[in-house]
Parts: structure tokens; C-alpha cells; sequence
């Protein structure tokens, strides 16, 4: 895509970045690469006097405003309901019942919301769908906000447990749900894939056994997320001729911008020389060539919320005590050859790299693992979207995520969807049903759905890749500024 000067402020002024979480994996194209510098961080925490590493998450307070839970019937639906709200176990609730309630649930795991202190409750974007077709819908807050998937496990498992219960404190008697199912966003589509993990279903305090998910713009790649952020900032200093010589780079923010300045004209829309070699590197590290991809990393909307997690730690905000990231399996490319160039050997031979603790995410005794595991260990239907053109949760994740699922002979449960579209997270409610109708549809009738190919490197970058999903009719709960990005994408035929 070409964008002119004049394209420009069309492009940036209507865009919405709609947050999530944020990386890629040692399952990178190529194979590993041994040599180079490496760096281990020490451990960023204290040591309780029991021998238990403290947790900065474990110190954050988090409030829930109960006021702000209560909601009303959702403009333009005929479908009476029953809505409640509360507390569970410090998580705030929502619940949505119509009166003709088929009997089926469905839960929903909202993205990352970042540090803020105060927890919210997220209505399920297909609410509309939902409630007009007879499901019942809930939604947790979660107790803790951060990138705490594990409380987003259990708090949403909890909710699901105690439906028939609140139902019947609020003067509705129900039976137990025929089906539940899981649906998630972003971080929210890894608490989903989490969920239904034989892991989780193993070692969770609270217990449910899902009949189906769908998860969107999903970390379903777990904590090679943070392989990815990390690589790319190293890519970034090291293209940007101030290569990183210890890790963390606590020093990064006074360095941005004379990286910047070495990679870009004008940050991100004009590469230099070195930028354009960052953006074959980029293409690479997040599920190699394939539509929409380098559009958006002109993107500075795009951008932004990438290079804002650079100089991390490696503990996911406190997360964790040790350093998760691990760089040392990832092959560079400096274009869209495989083979590796002389350059691409010197930058694979030199470039830092970054080895994680061996124990910074171990299975726990009391219930699930501070950032729970996707081993692509499940048995019932899964579908899932993502965009092409994501940043933050990168395209790879689907990959990495088809890789485990095939390793456990889980493939004939999983079903991937590719979306045309610049952003994360940026789907069209119809894109959203339609993959909810298909994973409910094959789950009830052991239809298997149709999707796309996402390891076959021709296929994925082929020009027409991802057109088979994408719907851009939009409708009263579609984002505006959705729309103005994809008119301005190469479209399908």
C-alpha cells in the first residue's frame, strides 16, 4: 500500500487502538541459534522469610466500584432478560438471561487492562447475537487486573460455577446449563485457551469443563508473547546501531529516539535503509510474509502500544519473579529469503540474546501457574480469529498454537480463521458471530467448520490470504473507526 502525505492524517485521526496484550516465539521460522552474547537476568524480587518469592502483583490493590456494575436492557433488542450483578470472590460480575433462555451459557474473558487500580466488567461483544438466540451470557472483571491470566481463569470458572446459584438468589430458579461455553478477547482469548487445557482442568482450584471456545486475537502462544516483544526491540537497537549489551535494557527510553531516528524519516510511515530491514525482521518474527502485515507496521498507532512495552523485564509487569523471555531458538531475517545472508549471519552471531529462568513459570501446587499454559492439550471444538495485521499479539501466536495442537494430536479439535485487518483485536461483530456459530454448530452436530491454513508459508502469502473471513459489513455495534482502516487496506476480489 502506498500512503501519501495526504493519505495521511485519513489514516491516523480515525484510528482507535482497542488494547489487549502483547509477543512470538522460540518457534520462529528456522532453527535455533546457539551463538552470540546471552543474558539471564538475575531475579527482580524479594524472598519472603518462608522461602516464597514475593510477587509484585501479590502487593497491588485492586478495587471494584459495585455501583458501576449494574446495566440496563441493550438498545434495539426485543429479547426480554434477566440482568444481574455483584461480587464474587472480589470479582466484579455480569449476567444476562433471556426469558426464553435456551439453556446453553456462554462466558466471557475480556483483554488486558492494563495496571489501573480499578476493575471493570465487559459486556461480550456479541451480546446482541447472544441474547436475540436464546444465550445466556456472563462476564467477570476478574480480582486482579495486570496480565494475571490465572485469576482470569479461575474468576471466570468461579462465575460459571455459581450461575445456577446467583440465578436463584435473584428469584429465577435455572437448571444447570445444557452447554457452557468460553469465549475471550486478546488476553482474554488466552484465559479461553487456557481454560479448556488438560493442564488447567488438572490443577485449577475451580473446575469447569467447557463444551467449546472461541478465541480472539488471542495469546494463544502463551509466554512466547514476550519471546517476540523482546526480540523485536533487540532487532530495533540493533538495526538502530545502538545493539543491547545486557538485558534488561533499563536504559532503553533514553536511547528510543535516536533509534527511531536511525530506522525511520518520519516514525513509522518512511523507513531508512535500516528500517526497511526492520520491517523484513518484523514480518518474520510475527508468522512471515503475508497480507496487510507491512501496512501496519507504518502504522504509528500500531506502533505506539509495541515500543511502549520495550525495556521490560522480562517478568510480565511483576507477573512473575524471574525472566520469562527467551530469545535464543529465534533465526532473523533481514528479507524474505530463508536462507540466511552473510549479514543475517553476522546480526544472528552477534545480536544479544536472552536466556529465561528455568523456573520462572513452574506448574504450582496451589492451583494453576502464575501465567497459565496453552500445550495445545484440549478435546473439545475450538475456533479462532486473528488479524493479519496485528503487532501486539502477532499472527504467529496461531502458529505456534497449530504446532502444540498438532504435537498432541489436538489439530481435529482447532479451527483458525484469518482476518484482513490492521489492528488488535479490530474484528466485525459479524466476523464475531460467524465464528461463534461455527464452533457452537460443531459442537452440537459434529459439523466441522471451514478455516484457514496457517503453516504453509505459499499459502499464508498469497495476496488473497485471509479474504475467506473477513466481512466488512458492519453494523450498530461495529467500531467507526474499523471501518476507515479497512477501506484503505488492499481488498479482496
Amino acid at each position: 500500500m502506498q500512503i501519501t502525505s495526504g493519505l495521511l492524517k485519513a489514516i491516523i485521526s480515525p484510528i482507535i487502538f482497542l488494547a489487549g496484550c502483547g509477543g512470538n516465539s522460540t518457534d520462529s521460522p528456522s532453527t535455533a541459534i546457539e551463538t552470540g552474547a546471552t543474558a539471564t537476568p538475575p531475579p527482580t524480587s524479594a524472598v519472603t522469610p518462608t522461602g516464597q518469592a514475593s510477587r509484585l502483583q501479590d502487593s497491588r490493590i485492586y478495587t471494584l466500584d459495585p455501583t458501576a456494575l449494574p446495566f440496563g436492557p441493550m438498545a434495539g433488542v426485543a429479547a426480554e432478560t434477566d440482568r444481574w450483578a455483584g461480587v464474587l470472590n472480589g470479582s466484579g460480575y455480569r449476567i444476562e438471561v433471556p426469558k426464553r433462555w435456551n439453556g446453553r451459557l456462554v462466558l466471557y474473558a475480556h483483554g488486558y487492562d492494563g495496571l489501573e487500580p480499578v476493575l471493570k466488567v465487559s459486556d461480550v461483544p456479541i451480546r446482541r447475537y447472544l441474547v436475540e438466540n436464546g444465550y445466556a451470557w456472563a462476564a467477570a472483571s476478574f480480582s486482579k487486573n495486570g496480565y494475571d491470566v490465572r485469576a482470569g481463569v479461575e474468576d471466570t470458572n468461579a462465575l460459571a460455577l455459581a450461575f445456577t446459584t446467583i440465578a436463584a438468589q435473584n428469584s429465577r430458579p435455572l437448571p444447570a446449563p445444557s452447554k457452557i461455553y468460553i469465549v475471550g478477547a486478546s488476553m482474554g482469548g488466552h484465559v479461553a485457551a487456557a481454560a479448556i487445557e488438560r493442564e488447567t482442568l488438572e490443577t485449577a482450584n475451580n473446575k469447569v469443563r467447557y463444551n467449546g471456545a472461541l478465541s480472539m486475537c488471542g495469546v494463544v502462544g502463551d509466554t512466547d508473547l514476550f519471546n517476540y516483544a523482546t526480540a523485536y526491540q533487540l532487532a530495533a537497537q540493533y538495526l538502530g546501531g545502538l545493539p543491547a549489551t545486557t538485558f534488561p535494557v533499563t536504559d532503553f527510553a533514553g536511547k528510543e529516539e535516536r533509534i527511531k531516528d536511525a530506522l525511520w524519516r518520519i516514525f513509522p510511515l518512511f523507513p531508512t535503509d535500516q528500517g526497511r530491514k526492520l520491517s523484513a525482521a518484523f514480518i518474520s518474527l510475527t508468522g512471515g510474509p503475508r497480507p496487510i502485515a507491512e501496512d501496519s507496521f507504518k502504522l504509528k498507532p500500531f506502533q505506539d502500544p509495541v515500543w511502549r512495552r520495550f525495556g521490560d523485564d522480562g517478568t510480565i509487569e511483576g507477573i512473575l519473579t524471574k525472566n520469562i523471555a527467551d530469545t535464543t531458538g529465534i533465526a532473523y531475517q533481514l528479507d524474505a529469503d530463508p536462507a540466511l545472508s552473510p549479514e543475517e549471519q553476522t546480526m544472528n552471531a552477534t545480536i544479544l540474546r536472552v536466556t529465561s529462568a528455568s523456573d520462572a513459570n513452574p506448574r504450582r501446587t496451589d492451583g494453576l501457574r502464575w501465567v497459565p499454559k496453552v500445550n495445545g492439550q484440549f478435546d473439545v471444538p475450538v475456533v479462532t480469529l486473528h488479524s493479519l495485521g496485528d503487532l501486539f499479539v502477532p499472527f504467529s501466536m496461531q502458529q505456534i498454537y497449530k504446532r502444540r495442537a498438532l504435537a498432541n494430536g489436538s489439530d481435529r479439535w482447532l479451527i483458525q480463521r484469518a482476518i484482513r485487518s490492521p489492528g488488535h483485536c479490530d474484528f466485525t461483530i459479524t466476523e464475531q458471530v460467524e465464528a461463534f456459530q461455527s464452533m457452537v454448530t460443531w459442537e452440537q452436530f459434529g459439523t466441522k467448520p471451514a478455516g484457514d491454513d496457517v503453516l504453509n508459508p505459499a499459502v499464508v502469502a498469497n495476496a488473497n490470504y485471509g479474504c475467506s473471513f473477513t466481512r466488512n459489513t458492519t453494523g450498530p455495534d461495529d467500531s467507526g473507526a474499523l471501518n476507515a482502516v479497512r477501506k484503505i487496506l488492499p481488498s479482496c476480489p
